[in-house]
């Protein structure tokens, strides 16, 4: 039995549900709990948790989670979080601020790494400088630079949230909660109102510390194949320090309405965003906590049957509507004491959100009344199971889940363990769905519950400009009421503190954060298996790994096939394959047969450069999953997907349109470098021309050109669906990839062989994609607070040739330069560069930035950055995080896709140890001819902003002509 005197064993089982031994402890002297999982994962988990409900909207729990990563007692330095980040295996290296708790989650798959992880995260924590001017950064502060200019608002956090609540899905969320909530902590927007934000006082700031990061108000965790009894002794090494103190922490309960309330907002617009539905409606209530693992299950399941699909009978009523343009809410979440639902619409007229109210609660009154299908109850259920017992969590490590699921119930007094088990749980809903448990279930916690608020969000064009308008009022007063010595002492704060930004480290004190040798590094690239052959004349990938009883199938077909002009057709007609029906049962049917029989079929394609050519690798893939006895049903469904799709299903299509054009939209302002980055790089190479028609602002008016289409020209759009299908699926540019281990395979080979003679096996030629390439600067309007600010340029036309050290000197480019420059200094929320060795393509971006041509200045100047040169320290750190990000963790299915990728690509095995060697071998001549590169795109790249139209049309008043201007919404 795993013991440590300094504790008290709580609970100790073994669960099979997660494959652990599962022990609870608390501290005996401060009270501080663990709950402790030995199992044979590799992919190591720790985390400490606290219980930080804020009071107010100034977002102090969230600067203090970023503050506290600022440099520590044992490891006094500007930014261990980011030396981490900078040389370490870390699969995972973050930290989160929730409503109610904050958690400081890390992961790696090599113990020495994990141990040096959990130290510098656990002094950062316990013992964080956190000084007055670390606040300012990271915080807020006033920044002025002379006694004649306005002065501004700067932060990181203050800039992160302006970023935050220029998505208008991001203000409904925040609206809907605070409206369910108004008494309690779950009413305060525990990210940080911007509004409010400057109200918060250092010493505030140092009160909530002290306060609540304390053992006393400590859940923490730790999951994998490392040893118990260790963890436990790296535990009392901080807590012994400190006496036992009581924390009052709990969230209280928020008392329950009496009737329905109702909520009318804005969010800042557009004034000629050309569209004419520009509203939201979000129906919320508020649900009591969950008794058990059973009402946790059913709260997920339930959710799932009314929306999680698009023949879930509530989303495919209100999408069918033709109220809005796309669903919002999905259901329960499960992550407040009193956990909240909600359902609504985006993309309506917010005169119709009565209509949409109407609409969702008579739809639930019905489903109540008449109950759910045999069929969709079967789908569910499976779905669920199944996805319980793969429980494949993708790149999330499988041990911060556990952690996550066991914190919903541990925070607020709990059982963790019951979390980790659900057998007893599913079998005992498998019961009650047969009893009409769901029927009820609606009943109680929708339709009889009248603590609900229905929030309605409309465009206003003028907002944004009235709520700069009323910063700048409340600066100017502010400035106003400063006399010339606080005028001076606010410029000296301005420059002391920026004096202080680029101050470096002492290096004896950067020595001291641990880190792993050049000696712990793996010289060899991890070599996947893969057999590669032909089967029904179609080229074959067959990986032999563990699988647990499940079959990986990946259909690969060869988008060289298709006429350029096809190809933005590809991610709507992707989902049309698996939304719209087949000539013999409708999607719903189609959708129940998939849930009842597979653990999931879905599409997406796959893109990148080639190894030694201008061309592309450009795939479309079907994939599917099952257990063995489910496989010929999958490949019978996957057939009946390919070739027999209701592609002429109009009003479905639409509907799938609508959808995929208020998604893009949404995805602006969150995903806005992401977006900048497509946008930038689709002048330069094949691969990246076909990322922007798939999935960047062409692709957006593609959308919006495409809705007009289907109304008045229908027949060529179905014209161009089908010529996609005959042109594409076909054996003869076909790949097969199949991930499982050699006794599945060998009872599946015959079923896919027999699957695959059923496939047309014509020849299509290779289409002609010849692209001019014109790599233009542009600002693309949208209403945001902040920028996304890119520059880049393809370095192989530049005339360089690189190699995998590169991926070194940006490492430390990023987290040096570039983290203090754009981030720490600019009060941006990001700051980064990105280089593609297979396509030559650089990019440098910024993230929630309150900056422009600041920002390009900072990117003009990294090379100066890199000619400085780099000690050894650096570059061993940055050699040690390269690896890891090439070492990354992934379950089996994804090593299977892994290596298929690879061969698309050909990128073989000595490349990818060539590249290897050459991280490792990293030099300071690399850095050298690493900063001429990155001088040529200071002299020649080109510039992408997304960001407001005041930002992008100064930066053209001082530099004229730098940017073309669209206004994208």
């Amino acid at each position: 039995m795993t013991s440590h005197p300094a504790f008290e064993l709580i609970r100790d089982e073994q669960i099979g549900e997660v494959n652990s031994r599962v022990q609870l402890f608390r501290h005996i002297k401060t009270g501080a709990e663990v709950l402790s999982l030995v199992n044979d994962d590799e992919n190591k988990v720790f985390g400490v948790t606290f219980k930080t409900p804020p009071e107010d909207s100034t977002g102090i729990a969230h600067i203090l989670e970023h503050s506290v990563l600022c440099g520590s007692r044992k490891y006094p330095v500007k930014k261990p979080f980011v030396e981490l980040i900078k040389g370490s295996l870390n699969t995972f290296l973050n930290a989160m601020t929730f409503p109610d708790k904050t958690a400081y989650p890390v992961a790696s798959q090599n113990l020495k790494d994990f141990y040096n992880l959990v130290d510098v995260y656990l002094d950062a924590v316990f013992f964080p400088l956190i000084t007055e001017d670390t606040f300012r950064q990271e915080g807020w502060h006033y920044e002025l630079d002379d006694k004649a200019s306005p002065l501004v608002y700067k932060g990181v956090v203050f800039n992160e949230m302006k970023g935050v609540f220029s998505s208008p899905d991001a203000v409904m969320r925040d609206i809907s909660q605070r409206s369910l909530y108004p008494d309690v902590t779950y009413g305060k927007s525990s990210g940080g109102d911007p509004k409010a934000i400057p109200a918060l006082t250092y010493k505030q700031f140092k009160r909530f510390h002290e306060k609540f990061y304390h053992p006393s108000n400590t859940r923490a965790f730790f999951s994998g194949d490392d040893d118990a009894g260790e963890r436990l002794a790296i535990l009392d090494a901080y807590f012994s320090q400190f006496e036992r103190a009581p924390v009052d922490a709990e969230v209280q309960l928020q008392p329950r309405f009496n009737a329905p309330r109702q909520i009318v907002a804005t969010y800042a617009g557009t004034k000629d965003a050309g569209k004419a539905r520009d509203g939201m409606v979000s129906v919320n209530w508020m649900i009591d906590p969950p008794e058990d693992r059973t009402e946790v299950l059913s709260h997920g399941m339930l959710s799932y049957l009314l929306a999680g699909n698009p023949a879930a009978p509530l989303r495919k009523a209100l999408t069918e509507s033709g109220l809005g343009e796309g669903m919002t809410g999905g259901g329960i979440g499960s992550g407040l004491r009193q956990p909240m639902a909600s359902f609504g619409m985006k993309g309506i007229d917010a005169a119709d959100a009565e209509k949409v109210e109407a609409l969702i609660l008579s739809t639930l009154d019905e489903i109540a009344t008449s109950g759910f299908a045999a069929e969709q109850i079967e789908a569910a259920i499976n779905t669920f199971e199944f996805s319980l017992r793969e429980n494949n969590t993708g790149s999330y490590p499988r041990g911060m889940v556990y952690m996550f699921n066991a914190l919903g119930s541990w925070l607020h007094g709990g059982d963790p363990l019951e979390t980790l088990h659900f057998e007893a749980a599913l079998t005992s809903l498998k019961q009650k769905a047969a009893e009409g448990h769901f029927s009820a279930e609606i009943r109680r916690l929708f339709l009889d519950n009248t603590h609900r608020t229905t929030v309605t969000l409309s465009a206003d064009p003028e907002q944004g400009a009235r709520e700069a308008a009323r910063e700048a009022e409340i600066l100017a007063d502010v400035r106003a009421g400063l006399d010339d010595a606080a005028l001076e002492a606010t410029v000296a704060e301005t420059e002391k503190l920026r004096a202080l930004q680029e101050e470096v480290d002492d290096p004896a004190q950067l020595a001291k954060i641990p880190t792993l040798t050049l000696a712990d590094l793996e010289r060899k690239s991890r070599v996947l298996p893969i057999e590669i052959g032909t089967l029904a004349e179609t080229r074959l990938f067959y990986h032999d790994l563990p699988t647990l009883g499940i079959i990986y199938l990946d259909l690969g077909f060869d988008l060289h096939v298709l006429d350029k002009g096809l190809l933005p057709y590809l991610p709507l007609f992707g989902r049309a394959l698996l939304q719209t029906g087949t000539s013999k049962e409708d999607f719903v049917s189609l959708t129940q047969r998939i849930g009842r029989s597979t653990g999931g079929i879905a599409q997406h394609r796959g893109l990148s450069a080639r190894q030694g050519s201008d061309g592309s690798a450009a795939w479309f893939f079907l994939s599917g999953k099952a257990v063995p006895d489910r496989i010929e049903e999958m490949l019978a469904i996957m057939g009946d997907v390919l070739l027999d799709a209701r592609l002429d299903n109009r009003e479905r299509f639409k509907q799938m349109a609508l959808e995929e054009k208020a998604g893009f939209e949404a995805r602006l302002v969150p995903s806005g470098n992401a977006i900048v980055n497509t946008r930038l790089n689709a002048g330069l190479t094949e691969a990246s021309w076909i990322a922007e028609q798939l999935g960047g602002v062409s692709y957006l008016d593609f959308l919006r050109d495409l809705v007009k289409r289907i109304e008045n020209d229908w027949d060529s759009v179905e014209a161009a669906l089908l010529r996609i299908r005959d042109t594409l699926f076909n054996r003869g540019r076909m790949v097969v990839n199949v991930t499982a281990d050699a006794a599945l395979w060998g009872k599946a080979k015959g079923e896919l062989e027999s699957f695959l003679k059923r496939l047309p096996n014509a020849s299509f030629a290779t289409a002609d994609w010849a692209i001019e390439y014109k790599p233009v600067s542009e600002g693309l309007i949208i209403p945001a607070q902040v920028n996304y600010v890119g520059k880049g340029a393809n370095l192989r036309a530049l005339g360089f040739e690189l190699t995998g050290a590169s991926s070194v000197v940006l490492k430390f480019l990023n987290t040096t330069y570039l983290w203090d420059k754009v981030r720490v200094q600019g009060g941006a929320y990001g700051g980064s560069s990105r280089f593609d060795l297979t396509s030559g393509n650089f990019s440098f971006l910024s993230y929630r930035d309150p900056n422009l041509l600041k920002t390009l200045d900072a990117y003009d100047g990294a090379s100066k950055a890199l000619n400085v040169g780099i000690g050894d320290n650096d570059l061993t750190r940055s050699i040690i995080g390269v690896i890891g990000d090439v070492d990354g963790y992934e379950f089996p299915d994804a090593k299977g896709y892994s290596s298929m990728w690879r061969q698309l690509t050909g990128t073989t095995d000595a490349i990818r140890q060539q590249r290897r060697d050459e991280i490792l071998g990293t030099t300071v001549a690399d850095f050298k001819r690493m900063a001429e590169a990155v001088d040529a795109v200071a002299r020649h790249g080109h510039v992408v902003v997304l960001g407001g139209e005041a930002a992008i049309t100064a930066a053209n008043e001082q530099r004229p002509r730098l940017l073309a201007v669209t206004k994208v919404m």
